[in-house]
This record gives structure tokens, sequence and C-alpha cells, in this order.
């Protein structure tokens, strides 16, 4: 009787221990099967960037008072904004770059009441698509595109009739002159901060809506036998064939001094081949002295032969070098990541 005990008791802890381990499997496939059907975290990978887009608002601002100032002059205030605005592309073999400059600006004074005056007007767009010659080397192939002229017209030597009204000698207008090119070549990019690009073949239109402009900016008769003196025997364009050397450099020199240049050097192969005969050469410097609060000195030269300049005396025009510069204080903000 002790014996049947004894095995009874074997066998029903051999059932249970049975049990327990067919439940422990089960739980156990459960739990596999809940966690394969569970959703997986997978690592967020960052896309690659492709386009770089930026852009920079100014707005300047200057004033002259002067109360019982023995020693003279005019009261006087100015006001410039900008904007520069830059939308880059890179992938792979291939780059794109694009940048708008808009730049307009006022001038008041004293001496001549009723008028405003001028002071600053720019309209740029530049355009290159460039084509690596190999995967690390810093040459591309380049297709270039440049658009310059401005927006309003502009006046010099004014002048007050009886009724108070003031006249000025016409220089400028929207499209007169306007400058398009277009050239292919090739370009060096040794680093961000300075590029080289040479296009040997590069076509370019100037442009002169206004007739009596037309001369001093180097159009031609529509026929020779037409008379000089009126600007509408003019032609409104001029194309020219020929070599655009363009170089840029941008440099930050520390936190609070940045420097900018470009110089574009321009040979006509139509006309006076393998002479360099429009010169234009820019300059920014800028000096941060406050998150927002900028100083900065520009500065634009232009030599241009075709381009017919009269002295402030009124003689015949001629050849001359242009310069401008411009000192402002500018509040400043950029948009975007640059």
């Amino acid at each position: 009787m002790k014996k049947l005990l004894t095995l009874t008791a074997a066998l029903l802890a051999a059932w249970s221990g049975a049990l327990a381990q067919d439940d422990v499997q089960k739980a156990a496939a459960e739990a596999a099967a809940a966690f394969a059907e569970a959703p997986r975290t997978e690592e967020a990978v960052q896309k690659p960037q492709y386009w770089k887009k930026y852009a920079t608002l100014e707005l300047g601002f200057s004033q002259t008072a002067l109360w019982s100032w023995a020693s003279g002059g005019y009261n006087t205030a100015t006001l410039r904004a900008g904007f520069d605005a830059n939308v880059n592309y890179a992938r792979d073999m291939i780059t794109w770059t694009n940048r708008l400059q808009l730049t307009y600006g006022f001038l008041w004074s004293a001496d001549k009441v009723n008028l405003i005056q001028k002071s600053a007007d720019l309209m740029q767009y530049e355009s290159r698509f460039g084509y690596k010659t190999s995967a690390e080397s810093d040459w591309k192939y380049t297709a270039d595109l440049t658009f310059k002229s401005q927006f309003s017209d502009s006046y010099d030597s004014y002048k007050q009739d009886e009724k108070g009204n003031w006249n000025g000698t016409l220089k400028s207008g929207l499209f007169s002159p306007g400058y398009l090119t277009f050239g292919l070549g090739i370009s060096w990019d040794p680093a961000p901060w300075f590029d080289l690009n040479l296009s040997p073949v590069t076509g370019g239109f100037i442009f002169c809506s206004i007739p009596e402009l037309r001369k001093n900016y180097g159009m031609n008769l529509i026929d020779p036998g037409l008379d000089p003196a009126r600007g509408e025997n003019y032609l409104s364009s001029l194309f020219q064939l020929g070599a655009q050397l363009k170089a840029n450099l941008k440099l930050s020199l520390n936190d609070i001094i940045t420097y900018e240049t470009q110089l574009i050097l321009f040979t006509d192969y139509l006309n006076h081949p393998f002479a360099w005969n429009r010169v234009n050469w820019d300059n920014k410097i800028g000096f941060l002295v406050g998150k927002y609060i900028k100083l900065a000195l520009d500065t634009w030269m232009i030599y241009d032969p075709i381009v017919m300049i009269a002295d402030k005396s009124g003689g015949d025009p001629r050849q001359r070098v242009q310069f401008k510069e411009f000192f402002s204080f500018n509040f400043t903000y950029t948009f975007g990541r640059k």
C-alpha cells in the first residue's frame, strides 16, 4: 500500500511538472509572437541636403545736422536698402549657384529743397551651372549667366527753374543700360571662398531703352547716313562676342570682419580683340559691431571704353574710369542657413 501511494505521488508530480513546462513554453511562444508583430523602431537617417538657401537684408541710414556751423554745410539724410539672396545646389558632380543682389538708396540735402536724389541703384543676377571634370577635381565645365541693370532714372547737374522745379541731366534708367552675358568655359574652385571662371566663348547684349542715352552707351547707328545727334537714330541694343574672366573671393577674417570682392574682365572679339576693354571691380568690407549692426564700406570701379562720360564742366563726353564708394551704418539680418 505504501509503495502504491509513493508511485501515485510520483506520477502526480511528473504530470504537474509537464503541465508547468507546457505553460512556460506556451508563454514563451506567445511572447515571441508578440515581439515579432511589434513595430520596429528604425534609426532616423538624415537625408542629404543638396540645397543651401540664405538671404541677407540690410538697411542703412546716415544723417548730418548743422546748427550755426561756421564753416558751412547742409543738413543731409540718406537711406539705403539692400537684399542679397543665394540659392545653391550641389550633388555628386553637379553644382548650380544662383545669386540675386538688389540695392536702392535715397539722398536728401537741405540745399535742394523738395528734391530726393538717388544714391544707390543695383539689380544684378548671376547663375552658374557646373559639372566636375572628375570626382576629386577642383575644375568644372561651366555655363555662366549674368544680368545687370538698375531700377529707375538717374540724373546729374541739377538746376532749378523759375517755378522752383529741379531739372537734371539724365544719366541712366531702367535697362538703360542693361547687360546680359552668357558664357561657356571652365572654372577652378580650390576652396569654398575662392573661384576663378574663364569663359572663352561669351556672348553678350547691352540694352539701352532710352533713345537719348544710346549714343553715350556705345550703340550703333541704324544707318550710317543718319544724323548722329538724334538718339532715335541709334539701335537699342549692341551684341558682343568675346571672352570673360570672373574671379570671386569671400573671406571671414574673424567673427567680426568680412571681405568680398569680384573682378570681371571682358574682351570683345568683334571690336579690339584680345584687349581687356571692360573692367568691373566690386569690393565689400563689413565690420560687425553687434548681432544685427554692421559698418559697411562698398566700392565699385568700372571701365568701359564704349561708354562716353562728360565731366562736371559739361565738356565733350569721353572714355573715363568710373568709381563709386559708399560707407554706411546698417541693420543686417540673415535668413536661412549660410
